[in-house]
């Protein structure tokens, strides 16, 4: 039997500031100075798309698709898994990825009215992808660590 700890929402968060920090102000000083033709923004509402989401739709896919790990996730000791706690493979975090880079208000706002409890965006429900933390301090299966008292 696998026991997976579901992530907070506030170690959620972290993790996506620190991946906009790193990843969303480098592409939008270098956004700055591309030609017009390169850059666009189409922003109705609640949907975003411009170049900064597409970048941060690719760079999350490719990541959490990987190792199932942004570099914000990396840092905070969660991860992006199958609800089994498998790896999720690049179509899943796609598929997860699109709320977190155009749809970001409505799917973290249905999943917190809508699916009270669950610690899932729309999207991750969608995808059926839930936020773990690591806990790789925990040892392997029949080991135990004991610590000294310093």
């Amino acid at each position: 039997m696998v026991t997976l700890y579901l992530a907070r929402w506030e170690t959620r968060f972290w993790a996506w500031l620190i991946d906009f920090i790193l990843v969303g102000l480098p592409v939008w000083a270098i956004s700055d100075r591309l030609p017009p033709s390169w850059q666009f923004s189409i922003d109705p509402g609640l949907i975003s798309i411009s170049l900064t989401s597409v970048v941060f739709f690719v760079y999350w896919t490719l990541f959490e698709g990987y190792r199932g790990q942004s570099i914000g996730k990396m840092a905070l000791k969660i991860r992006v898994t199958g609800r089994a706690g498998e790896d999720i493979g690049f179509f899943a975090a796609a598929i997860e990825s699109i709320g977190k880079a155009f749809l970001l208000i409505p799917d973290c706002l249905i999943g917190w009215l809508a699916m009270p409890g669950s610690k899932q965006r729309l999207f991750n429900r969608i995808s059926g992808t839930v936020v773990i933390e690591t806990r790789e301090a925990e040892g392997p299966e029949g080991v135990t660590y004991v610590k000294q008292k310093e």
